[in-house]
């Protein structure tokens, strides 16, 4: 028997690890999709998208993220998109124009937006992998741009078994 200690190398490094399912927003999400309201799933016709506007029952959107988009390849006239942002406005947590991926993107823009990047200056980070939630590949993408600039090096994976991305030069005074 040794009386040499295990040394966790890994919590005893300096290593900064940033969770994206930490700003991960709870919530229902669900897509309105206006296909169904154009004429022969080609035309929308104002009078009756108004009509459709006035009587949808908006409420069931109460508190859920919702990705508005038309499925088809018809011209939806901008006009219609804003109706249905004014329509979802007082009901909806949050709602944005695009597909169900670009808006779980949009969301944790929205969070990300929030945080002092500069408190990550001169750390070396490691953005874990392995998620309990869907997180975007344009997430990653657009984490990597917030944090390069600060950043001494950027890695992705576990802290045990890491990829590197980026690499700060080095300052020559």
């Amino acid at each position: 028997m040794s009386d040499e200690r295990i040394i966790n190398r890994v919590a005893s490094s300096p290593l900064v690890t940033f969770d994206l399912e930490d700003f991960y927003q709870p919530g229902e999400r669900v897509t309105l999709d206006i296909k169904d309201q154009l004429y022969q799933g080609l035309v929308l016709k104002e009078r009756d998208f108004r009509d459709f506007v006035k009587s949808h029952d908006w409420r069931q959107y109460k508190d859920k993220f919702v990705a508005i988009m038309c499925s088809t390849d018809a011209i939806i006239p901008t006009w219609a998109y804003m109706l249905v942002a004014t329509a979802l406005f007082p009901h909806a947590k949050f709602f944005f124009f695009g597909s169900p991926e670009q808006l779980e993107g949009k969301i944790f823009d929205e969070v990300l937006s929030k945080i002092d990047w500069t408190t990550f200056s001169g750390k070396k980070v490691v953005v874990k992998g392995c998620s309990k939630v869907d997180v975007p590949v344009y997430t990653y993408v657009e984490l990597t741009r917030r944090l390069s600039p600060y950043v001494s090096s950027l890695m992705f994976g576990e802290p045990c078994s890491t990829m590197p991305i980026y690499k700060a030069p080095k300052v020559i005074s």
